[in-house]
């Protein structure tokens, strides 16, 4: 189970004053899957507008409604589809995201699957986000130490809707890998906001 304490602390690393992304990809789709433009960039040279805006998107995936929205699963060691789906995010996640090779069969796999869940399918986007959290020790008041525990790097997925001059709405569906629990990366599970099914969990 995912708790809301420890998804609350990511979102308060996402913010222009608090940012804990270096990098952002992305693959822009038309309705059928088709691809229609790529980036991947470093976060830091995004102008403050657009900054602003994917905060926004990666933040909505990882605050989506604790245990209803997003949800925690785990990748079943005898489902070979979900293991090798496993080794794609630890190989995309190890690479930050620089990967372009890599990165195209992901939003390739992600186009097939995807079906929107709140309307009729419309051009979407695949956003990719690489960061890290430098996990401070909290005392046993819940006060932060200057020590850390650990560091922590993850990706976010966000697919959204996309309209006129590429301009992404709300993210339907993705993901938060590794799941953060007990301020720990667990490599065994994933939080997924949305259907599940889309990443063959």
């Amino acid at each position: 189970m995912l708790k809301r304490e420890d998804m609350l602390e990511l979102t308060r690393r996402m913010n222009l004053s608090r940012n804990c992304f270096f990098r952002i990809a992305g693959s822009y789709r038309d309705k059928d899957g088709y691809e229609d433009g790529s980036f991947n960039t470093s976060f830091l040279k995004l102008n403050q507008k657009d900054k602003v805006k994917n905060l926004e998107i990666a933040k909505a995936v990882v605050f989506a409604e604790t245990n209803e929205e997003i949800k925690e699963y785990s990748f079943a060691p005898n489902d070979k589809t979900a293991m090798e789906f496993r080794s794609m995010l630890e190989a995309l996640r190890e690479c930050g995201l620089k990967n372009d090779a890599l990165l195209e069969v992901f939003y390739d796999m992600m186009s097939e699957r995807y079906v929107s869940r709140t309307g009729p399918q419309t051009d979407f986007g695949i956003f990719m986000f690489y960061g890290s959290y430098d996990i401070k020790t909290k005392g046993t008041d819940k006060t932060y130490m200057d020590d850390s525990e650990e560091v922590y790097s993850f990706l976010i997925c966000a697919i959204c809707p996309v309209y006129e001059d590429y301009d992404p709405g709300f993210p339907d569906s993705g993901f938060l890998y590794p799941s953060f629990k007990d301020r720990s990366a667990d490599t065994e599970h994933i939080a997924v906001m949305g259907d599940n099914t889309l990443f063959q969990l």
